[in-house]
């Protein structure tokens, strides 16, 4: 499929932007990042903070409950493993929708973010310790999922891989959205490939890009742990597993080979390839179709846990 057209129509505001973003270039920026119509959160949704406790200190949360919730989601944003927080729509309008088409209790991890005084393991033990306070909340009959998107998604795949490996209950389904699993980075084939290089600089992961993401988060590229980036982790035994692929996404390579590979593990997934979109369509809002249909999708495997 094309370019989402909406999103092509914009293109031109991101014309010569290059991070880090002067006034100007920011301003660009926000138009662009401008959905087609407002987004306003559903009714009924409780929002409110607790903590878990973790190795590291406590960990913040944001919880989105519905009144009478009948299942639970642990929620993990992305941002490349250094940025990002619960406020941004990937995890703010993403966690409020899913709780609301759901019917479920979410929980947005506000997780310790990578840098030079923060690297792994501490975002994802912080990732890990929500997990075991929301399963510890919960009843044991209570269905309870965990996801996250692009790093969010390498982080709560992690932590499915050390209660694997511990023994402890799984997460009835994983919810993955455009994950970043791997290092090096799978090739897309030659065909996406042309169509991505004709794409804004700022909408794009070359190696460079990757490679200082991975430096951040784990302070090197070689002998990384395969909880780190799961895709070259043991995967069978893993619960469901649902997998959202941007079409215009470098990281899709990433993405599709997960799903080849979790399928090869003998694991059940589901992939769905969001047509026309860019890397990280959850961080707009249900006004642009697709994002709309990957949370009903998300939403549906939600529901279908019982």
């Amino acid at each position: 499929m094309p370019f989402d057209p909406y999103l092509a129509a914009r293109l031109p505001l991101l014309a010569g932007l290059a991070y880090p973003l002067d006034a100007e270039q920011a301003a660009r920026m926000a138009a662009f990042e401008e959905d087609p119509g407002p987004w306003s959160p559903p009714e009924g949704i409780d929002v409110v903070t607790e903590t878990a406790s973790g190795p590291h200190g406590p960990v913040p949360l944001r919880v989105y409950s519905p009144a009478a919730p009948e299942r639970a989601l642990l929620w993990v944003h992305g941002g490349g493993f250094a940025a990002g927080s619960v406020d941004m729509r990937e995890s703010h309008v993403v966690a409020a929708e899913l709780a609301h088409r759901a019917r479920a209790r979410v929980v947005s991890v506000d997780y310790r973010l990578a840098g030079p005084d923060v690297r792994y393991p501490v975002p994802l033990d912080d990732v890990h310790a929500a997990w075991r306070h929301l399963r510890s909340e919960e009843s044991g009959s209570t269905p309870v999922a965990i996801g996250g998107a692009s790093a969010g998604a390498a982080l709560a795949l992690g932590a499915v891989l050390r209660e694997r490996d511990a023994g402890a209950r799984l997460p009835e389904h994983v919810l993955l959205a455009y994950p970043f699993a791997h290092f090096p980075n799978p090739a897309v084939d030659d065909a996406i490939a042309v169509e991505l290089r004709e794409l804004p600089p700022v909408l794009r992961f070359p190696p460079s890009s990757i490679e200082g993401m991975v430096r951040t988060y784990l302070g090197r590229i070689s002998d990384l742990p395969v909880e780190a980036l799961p895709g070259s982790a043991p995967l069978a035994g893993l619960p469901p597993v649902t997998v959202v692929v941007n079409e215009y996404d470098e990281l899709r390579g990433s993405a599709e080979l997960l799903l080849r590979q979790l399928a090869e593990a003998g694991v059940a997934v589901t992939g769905h390839l969001a047509a026309g979109m860019p890397h990280g369509h959850l961080n707009r809002t249900p006004a642009l179709p697709e994002v709309d249909r990957s949370l009903h999708l998300f939403a549906a495997q939600l529901r279908a846990m019982g």
